[in-house]
């Protein structure tokens, strides 16, 4: 059975950073492409950052784009998104996920096309 579990999430002032994990068991993380999500109250959950399953090719939203890195310790079965530059549209909850077979990465993620789901882990920029 996989589990999927987030953490990372905290209080932060805008211009600030985080570091959010992402540790999967019951699959080999080298094997797959993953990626984060996010997700507002009332709005539809967004493909933020995604790696390929060879870790070599990146996808990152527009809105993202030299603040954020995402990466992966396949020998920890981690996968990490560093946030950087954090700004107020920022918050949100958010999810890391492991993409089915139908998902290469490279390109704009469709929650439909992830699996498996942690269960989300809060950032919050402070006024």
């Amino acid at each position: 059975q996989v589990h999927v579990v987030e953490s990372g999430g905290d209080l932060v002032q805008a211009g600030g950073s985080l570091r959010l994990s992402c540790i999967v068991s019951g699959l080999n993380v080298a094997d797959y492409a993953m990626g984060w999500f996010r997700q507002v109250s009332g709005k539809e959950r967004e493909g933020v950052s995604c790696l390929n399953w060879t870790g070599r090719t990146a996808y990152y939203a527009d809105s993202v784009k030299g603040r954020f890195t995402i990466s992966r310790d396949s020998a920890r079965s981690t996968l990490y998104l560093q946030m950087n530059n954090l700004e107020p549209d920022d918050t949100a909850m958010y999810f890391c996920a492991i993409a089915n077979p139908v998902y290469s990465g490279g390109y704009y993620p469709l929650p439909a096309d992830f699996g498996a789901w942690g269960q989300g882990t809060q950032v919050t920029m402070s006024s």
